[in-house]
């Protein structure tokens, strides 16, 4: 596309607005000039040429003239290519008016362009569609509806927020700062007056949504280099664009920039100065301006010029350019006041401009998907420097200074909206990121599981803390550890913290062991709030007559009567099809508003998160306002509340509420369930629970990532981190990373529930077992004496004893077939001590290898961090390469009964199980209800393959009592309680 350059011969131009050659002035046309979407030239001619009525324009694919008023006017138009006999050109080069017309190659391109990449990204993601959002101070329509024709053409959504035009400075910087924090617009331009262009507006844009490039964070990037990695201003693009394009070759040239300021005028420079040019930058008001004018090859307008510059300081020849911001705005024709015609021709940048904004907008969509995929995250990782002797756990936490969670999360991916950071090292993520990621190929999921531990544990946590240290930080593969929320009971009692320990820890440890973000109170108080509902309503029924009851229930709220959602959802239940109050007969109102609650079935406690002895059995209601209702209760530790249950297997906000709404908390006098839903305050519940739904974002000691979410145990509940924090986790490594995550306890109870229940819940498809075995505990279970917490341990522990190693093994190679069950490859993780012997060591390994393992691996992350665990990392990585054939144990549809002798069987070894009455009891109650299609969760002790906390190795010849039957409708198990201990 050529420039205009000063001559006294006829331009040549893409389109010409021809009048008839009896008028003698074309400022009777130049009010149209600015609505045409790429410049023309005015020059008389007869009209012997292509006719086009101005009413034609108003049904052309322009759309800008069919609100305008041509008051039946005519004109005539002449397109580059008419009649080579008239003009000279030749007929093929003939077209159309269309959205760039004719000739606009460049603009044309760039939209085409545009919506193919488009239309490439929503062929991954058809839901997607970007949106550009305008802030607009003042009427343009004119510059409103070119953008909206071009988003259109390229198929963008483009929103305008029209302000007044004497809108303040806060008043727009409010707007901006409402658009960055809408996730569903993705590009933000400003369309307002000149002088409102103040830093303190421009750096209010978020960097990343800043099309315009006008932000100091996107002009320092261009300075530095790096423009494929920023927005550059459309409007200086264009500049350069329709120089080039025409031929123009810049190397060398005398560049004047005349009136521009701020990002407009650094951009110009920037991009100039790369091109080999010499830049020179001036105000109108400059004294050496004449001489400047006089140098210039090319002169570009940043600001309309002043009547007193005379047009003859400019040079025949010279091209110029005119993009200052109200000429772009369509606010002036086409050039400043008397430069056109007789001088310079300006040409009009303003289309141009806007073509390359939407190219920024699906540019930076572009960049945003290829970010989504999966790429090695640029993660720092924090340096350790082991000392020996190892220093306490407490030391090494404070000894590192972790980095800011802001930035880990930009590091692994998070957007700056997907996370609420609390404090500096914690921060909780947002669901939205499933969304976002939905079509992003998992990455391999890991499970950390255990032989049958000793009182003092054989370091689950630390092996999955040193895995993904040597992952991430030592190997560069992207990696995610997700661990369970410890409970402050532990916390403060013998056994301690759970952030792993030595220099395989999550930090700060403090933060980690404590309150963290919360979410262990929100349970609590959802807990025994439902409590409290339990027998406040037992209470009212007892007092109240049916009708005053019922009023209660629903009452008038300002003169109206009318069920609640929840409400509704009840009386279908019942059966009971009416929306009026007014309209249910006294049966129906009875129904509705007596639960009936048989208080001796009650299984809804209260619970705490600190250890308490004397809460154990208490009793309820002896206060003077409670009218002789009392009754024999307990407290249970927070973390075994089935509301953590909940959400640790639950997948949404919506999955969580139903789910709360289904638990079950006692029986009406007939037998039959009583819910939460029942209660009416499932909704409730939800409030308490929707910020702790969202995992907890830590690190490691190393600085790879960690999500901490959910802590149920593993001997009454099914003992896993959240379902939530695993499918996060999975998305971000993308298909060559790794989500480690650990199972409670022995194979046998943590990891035996992860695969029946956990996967069953999620659907996730696991790729490797890692089985964590001590030489302590090995030593233990082939006849070594009692290990007891708080006690030094025996002489047989301490010194070199290959005859127990080797008789242990057993419990370790049963592990291993239990493993096995479930079709996953089973890597050994062998916890070094520092007292273990080399012998030692080798023995494990190779047992556990003729066992079936995989593999078998020492490790030293403890004393050493992540690089002790690098062989351990190397063989989870050739193990996951290798093809799933997971299966869980049993299929649900088989009587409770059966369920629970499977896994007595196949995985405690039991000869068989023995139902005490009440459990049978229960069980033909659970069927009857309709809940005998649920997965088990057996709750047992955890010392033993057996019931029997003293029985270690793998004992033989038992017969397992399971002495109740508990179900938790909500979290969806049903849970046998094993032996007499619960």
């Amino acid at each position: 596309m050529p420039c205009y350059r000063a001559s006294s011969s006829r331009p040549c131009a893409d389109i010409l607005f021809c009048f008839p050659s009896s008028l003698h002035s074309e400022n009777e046309f130049t009010f149209l000039l600015p609505l045409f979407p790429r410049r023309f030239m005015m020059w008389p001619m007869t009209p012997r040429t292509l006719q086009f009525t101005l009413s034609s324009l108003r049904t052309s694919r322009l759309g800008l003239f069919r609100s305008l008023d041509f008051k039946q006017c005519t004109a005539e138009l002449i397109l580059r290519g008419c009649y080579q006999a008239e003009l000279g050109y030749p007929r093929q080069m003939c077209s159309t008016p269309s959205l760039l017309t004719p000739g606009c190659d460049v603009g044309r391109d760039i939209i085409q362009n545009s919506k193919e990449v488009l239309s490439l990204l929503q062929g991954k993601n058809p839901a997607f569609k970007p949106v550009l959002a305008i802030i607009q101070a003042g009427d343009d329509n004119l510059m409103q509806e070119v953008n909206q024709n071009l988003a259109e053409e390229a198929g963008l959504n483009i929103t305008h927020i029209c302000l007044p035009a004497d809108s303040s400075e806060d008043e727009i910087i409010d707007e901006i700062l409402k658009i960055n924090e809408d996730t569903r617009i993705h590009g933000l331009a400003l369309q307002i007056s000149e002088t409102s262009f103040s830093n303190k507006i421009l750096n209010a844009l978020k960097p990343e949504k800043d099309v315009d490039g006008v932000t100091d964070v996107n002009l320092g990037k261009l300075v530095r280099g790096d423009a494929h990695e920023c927005f550059v201003s459309p409007v200086a693009r264009a500049v350069i664009e329709l120089l080039e394009k025409s031929g123009v070759n810049l190397d060398g040239k005398k560049i004047l920039v005349i009136g521009a300021h701020g990002s407009l005028e650094a951009t110009l420079q920037c991009l100039f100065q790369r091109k080999g040019s010499m830049t020179m930058s001036s105000q109108w008001k400059t004294p050496q301006l004449q001489s400047k004018l006089h140098e210039a090859d090319i002169v570009i307008l940043g600001s309309p010029k002043p009547e007193e510059i005379p047009l003859s300081w400019i040079q025949p020849g010279t091209t110029v350019l005119n993009c200052s911001h109200d000429f772009l705005s369509g606010k002036l024709g086409c050039s400043s006041p008397g430069v056109h015609g007789t001088g310079p021709i300006a040409e009009d940048v303003s289309l141009l401009a806007a073509a390359l904004r939407i190219q920024n907008m699906v540019s930076s969509r572009r960049r945003w998907f290829r970010e989504q995929q999966y790429r090695r995250w640029r993660l720092h990782c924090l340096k350790l420097q082991p000392l020996s002797p190892v220093p306490s756990d407490i030391e090494i936490s404070r000894a590192q200074t972790p980095k800011a969670v802001d930035i880990l999360a930009k590091e692994i991916g998070l957007l700056a909206d997907e996370i609420e950071i609390y404090g500096k090292s914690k921060a909780k993520v947002r669901l939205s990121l499933l969304e976002r990621l939905k079509d992003q190929a998992d990455g391999k999921y890991v499970l950390v599981a255990g032989i049958t531990p000793t009182p003092l544990g054989e370091g689950k946590s630390t092996v999955t803390i040193g895995l993904v240290q040597a992952l991430t930080a030592h190997l560069n593969v992207n990696s995610f550890a997700c661990l369970r929320q410890p409970s402050q009971g532990p916390t403060f009692g013998v056994k301690g913290g759970a952030a792993g320990g030595g220099y395989a820890q999550v930090i700060p440890m403090e933060e980690f062991n404590l309150h963290l973000t919360g979410d262990i109170h929100a349970i609590t108080a959802a807990n025994n709030l439902l409590a409290a509902a339990i027998d406040t309503r037992i209470l009212h029924e007892n007092t109240q007559t049916d009708k005053a009851l019922y009023n209660r229930l629903v009452a008038s709220v300002n003169g109206v009567r009318e069920f609640s959602k929840i409400q509704l959802a009840r009386l279908k239940k019942l059966g009971i099809n009416k929306t009026d109050p007014s309209a249910l007969t006294e049966e129906e109102m009875r129904k509705f508003a007596r639960l009936d609650i048989d208080p001796s079935t009650i299984t809804w406690q209260r619970v705490m998160d600190t250890n308490d002895r004397f809460l154990r059995k208490i009793t309820i209601g002896q206060g003077n306002t409670e009218k002789g209702f009392s009754r024999q209760a307990q407290f249970d530790i927070a973390v075994a509340s089935e509301v953590m249950a909940v959400l640790a297997l639950t997948d949404s906000l919506t999955d969580m509420k139903e789910r709360l709404g289904r638990m079950v908390v006692a029986s009406d006098r007939n037998g039959q369930p009583v819910t939460t839903g029942d209660l009416g305050v499932t909704g409730a519940l939800t409030v308490l629970m929707k910020d702790a739904i969202k995992p907890n974002l830590m690190q490691t000691l190393e600085g790879t990532p960690v999500f901490v979410h959910a802590g149920p145990f593993a001997n009454i509940a099914h003992g896993n981190s959240s379902v939530l924090a695993d499918k996060i986790a999975l998305k971000l490594v993308g298909e060559e990373g790794y989500v480690v995550t650990e199972a409670g306890f022995g194979a046998d109870i943590g990891m035996e529930k992860f695969f029946n229940i956990k996967c069953r819940a999620s659907g996730l498809v696991p790729s490797v077992v890692v089985l964590v075995a001590t030489v302590r505990a090995l030593k233990m279970h082939g006849g070594g004496p009692s290990v007891t917490a708080g006690v030094p341990l025996k002489k047989e522990y301490t010194e070199e004893n290959l005859q127990l190693v080797a008789d242990g093994c057993c419990n370790l190679e049963k592990q291993i077939q239990i493993a096995q069950l479930f079709g996953v490859p089973v890597v050994v993780a062998l916890n070094v001590f520092r007292t273990d012997t080399r012998a030692e060591i080798d023995l494990v390994c190779e047992l556990a290898k003729r066992a079936g393992a995989f593999n078998a691996v020492p490790c030293y992350h403890w004393s050493i961090g992540g690089k002790g665990s690098v062989d351990l990392a190397q063989a989870v990585r050739e193990a996951a390469s290798k093809k799933s054939r997971f299966q869980f144990l049993y299929d649900v549809q088989l009587p409770i009964v059966e369920k629970i002798r499977t896994i007595a069987q196949a995985v405690y070894g039991a000869e068989d199980i023995e139902l005490s009455p009440e459990a049978q009891s229960k069980i033909d109650r659970y069927t009857e209800q309709g809940f005998g299609n649920l997965p088990i969760c057996m709750a047992k002790t955890h010392l033993s393959l057996s019931h029997q906390p003293d029985k270690k190795g793998v004992p033989k010849d038992f017969v397992l009592p399971i002495s109740d039957v508990r179900a938790s409708i909500g979290a969806g198990f049903i849970y046998p309680l094993v032996g007499t201990r619960y």
